[in-house]
């Protein structure tokens, strides 16, 4: 079947599920309409329903009429933290069953010396792990012949087992994989079609035999649970009418198509953080900004990602299920997954986190969260802890009537009392005060996320423009901008949905690599061209596509000799050869220099071939919003800034009465239906020709 994807005047349901709230745009050819509802976490399918259903009766579209519903879901990634995967045996070379159970032993800055520190569960007990004779070399050549007849009696242990997956991974598999195809040929023989049969060399075929298990191991226990939601998302849509193609969000920053998704679950691991990046990346070009602070705050969580020159920094190497709030950057904990995704860290501090105090009487937030469930105690749903959404509603930078575009109306009072009861009267300090000090501590925890990819890594805030979505991130980015000294906060339009806006525009996108170790001064160009040339039609071919009709972007995996790891090199353009080899050499040796501060000469090897292919779907977005009115100010109430000593007169302005090139100065606030923003003083916001909020210190508003 060929996926047929139209990309000019198309009718797309683009659909996020976030902790706190499932976030629907619906793209037209006449215009963009967005839904807000509360997630449903015991059956997220119910909320995506919901929320497609708003959207489509808010553009007046009939289901029939949608041609692709794409999807950005964190359904993998709860599913590792939660320890709620499928069950799974695991089958691996004689002699290696232990490897995931020993794991790596490292721990987390914050318990180094925690003496009773422990690490997490494998996600495979010993009981379900399994070892068959034969054994490849690093070349590819049989030293162990494979015990078929052993392999035989291990599917049949497993199928007493009642498992609903399997994984296989064999020593040096990624060279040559036969043990692996008939071991996977056995157990499909023995387990029957309902077990799902994973073998490492079709998930990574590539060398370290750590990463490639536990990457396997994470695509074999996430891979039936995200089959089934898949499965009963295109059923349920069927049902309401739609029969459009779904596509998913993956991690690196492009959606596949569902069937591939569900084939390897583990590339969706960092789904909905990387929509929100794309977003902010495609929002920032328009403004003509490309060195970016993608900055999304939610309900449960905020992260941060760096894009420069207009492309979000990858990573092939994160942990997923560890400790810490740090995400992919959190070694020591954790399972490591070698996927590419989007560079994020993440910390558990978004509009729902509850704020507590700690025993010795320190204001703390997050990062447990009251989610959509009974959310913050101004949602009135039964929530008594207070929470950052809470605070920004006594702190007067949200109406009590400006949630999710007006269809859920705020408990000022409940805000109050949880507050004052939890904060304020312990602490014998003033209502706002207490607010205020949730909001800036808030803000200084999601610093930390800006601060782990920029001054961490020796990188410059300043020299970054700062792009805020996510429904909460409006009112608090002057604030964290202001930490950094950063000069420019970019607000773009629909700001509330923004991952969901990033779905729309994002590209179809897959990759395939292989390992080959091979001397650089070795090299034979034509065997590379070859290996380029098939791994290129083997993502092709996941898509569906044409490669001739895709942009295609090579890399080579370099280090030198002796070297533990290496620098992903962009390969030139056109036919891998001499020329090409000599400019790989010189482009390492500069980015060596670039990453690591040393001027190194010596032998080099190339260690991993990568082709990613990528198809322009994203649709364009048309917002046929209002230009505004001569008078935009319609509001006016008190809000809380320390700079003029507390409450102060602020003025309130709807979003879309703002005409463009409409300059205001701070203190003001400008609600849209999605989300809030806070101009404080000594700044102003200044509506782009793109409809973009752009916000600057006062000095610099031009």
């Amino acid at each position: 079947m060929v996926v047929h994807v139209a990309t000019q005047n198309q009718t797309v349901v683009a659909v996020d599920i976030g902790g706190t709230f499932t976030d629907a745009v619906l793209s037209t050819s006449s215009g963009l309409f967005t839904a807000k509802v509360l997630t449903t976490p015991a059956d997220p399918v119910q909320g995506f329903m919901e929320c497609v259903r708003r959207v489509l009766a808010a553009g007046n579209v009939h289901p029939g009429s949608v041609e692709r519903v794409v999807h950005g879901t964190t359904l993998a990634t709860n599913v590792i933290l939660e320890r709620r995967g499928a069950a799974i045996a695991l089958i691996t070379t004689d002699g290696y069953r232990s490897l995931l159970a020993l794991g790596r032993h490292g721990r987390v800055e914050e318990e180094r010396y925690d003496l009773w520190g422990s690490q997490p569960e494998p996600i495979v007990p010993l009981s379900h792990t399994f070892e068959v004779r034969g054994r490849m070399q690093a070349n590819g050549d049989v030293l162990v012949a494979f015990d078929a007849i052993q392999a035989a009696e291990v599917a049949d242990a497993i199928a007493a087992l009642g498992v609903a997956g399997v994984a296989i991974c064999f020593l040096n598999s990624y060279v040559d994989d036969r043990h692996e195809l008939a071991m996977a040929e056995i157990c499909r023989s023995r387990l029957g079609p309902r077990v799902s049969i994973v073998t490492s060399a079709s998930v990574l075929p590539e060398m370290r035999e750590f990463e490639r298990l536990t990457t396997t191991v994470m695509s074999a226990y996430v891979g039936p649970v995200m089959s089934d939601y898949l499965r009963s998302l295109a059923e349920s849509l069927a049902q309401t009418g739609v029969h459009a193609p779904i596509f998913v969000m993956e991690s690196a920053g492009g959606v596949m198509p569902a069937a591939l998704a569900a084939s390897f679950p583990v590339h969706t691991i960092e789904s909905g953080p990387a929509a929100g990046v794309i977003a902010a990346a495609r929002f920032g070009g328009d403004c003509g900004a490309d060195q970016i602070v993608a900055f999304d705050m939610g309900g449960t969580t905020a992260k941060a990602a760096l894009v420069r020159g207009g492309r979000p920094d990858i990573t092939h190497d994160f942990i997923v299920g560890g400790k810490g709030s740090f995400g992919g950057r959190r070694a020591g904990s954790g399972t490591p997954v070698k996927i590419p995704a989007i560079d994020l860290a993440e910390v558990g501090s978004g509009g729902g986190s509850i704020a507590w105090l700690d025993p010795a009487g320190a204001v703390r937030v997050g990062p447990r969260s009251a989610g959509a469930s009974p959310g913050p105690a101004c949602y009135g749903a039964g929530g008594v802890a207070p929470t950052v959404t809470d605070a920004n509603l006594i702190l007067g930078y949200m109406s009590s009537d400006s949630m999710a575009g007006g269809t859920m109306r705020l408990d000022v009072q409940a805000a109050i009392d949880a507050v004052t009861l939890t904060v304020a009267r312990p602490l014998r300090v003033s209502l706002h005060d207490a607010a205020y000090a949730i909001h800036d501590i808030a803000n200084a925890d999601m610093a930390a996320a800006i601060h782990v990819v920029t001054v961490q890594r020796g990188i410059d805030p300043r020299r970054f423009t700062l792009v805020a979505t996510g429904g909460a991130a409006a009112i608090h980015a002057c604030r964290i901008a202001a930490r950094f000294e950063m000069r420019e906060v970019i607000v773009p339009p629909h700001a509330g949905v923004g991952s969901a806006v990033g779905l729309v525009r994002t590209d179809l996108l897959t990759e395939r690599s292989r390992s080959a170790l091979v001397p650089l001064a070795d090299a034979d160009p034509r065997h590379f061209q070859k290996l380029f040339d098939d791994l290129t039609a083997a993502a092709a071919e996941d898509l569906e596509s044409d490669p001739r009709t895709m942009i295609v972007e090579r890399t080579v995996a370099m280090r030198f000799v002796g070297q533990a790891h290496e620098l992903e090199v962009a390969v030139p353009s056109g036919s891998f050869d001499a020329r090409a080899l000599q400019a790989l050499e010189q482009t390492f040796l500069s980015d060596y220099r670039r990453v690591f501060g040393l001027d190194v000469r010596g032998a080099i090897e190339l260690v991993s071939f990568r082709s990613q292919v990528r198809r322009s779907v994203g649709a364009p977005i048309r917002d046929d919003a209002p230009e505004g009115v001569d008078s935009p100010v319609a509001l006016e109430r008190a809000a809380w800034f320390p700079e003029r000593g507390g409450l102060t007169p602020t003025k309130v302005a709807r979003r879309g009465d703002l005409e463009i090139g409409r300059v205001v100065d701070g203190p003001f606030i400008i609600e849209a239906a999605d989300s809030t923003t806070v101009v404080p003083p000594g700044w102003t916001a200044t509506v782009h020709p793109s409809r973009s909020l752009l916000l600057r210190p006062a000095d610099r508003h031009t």
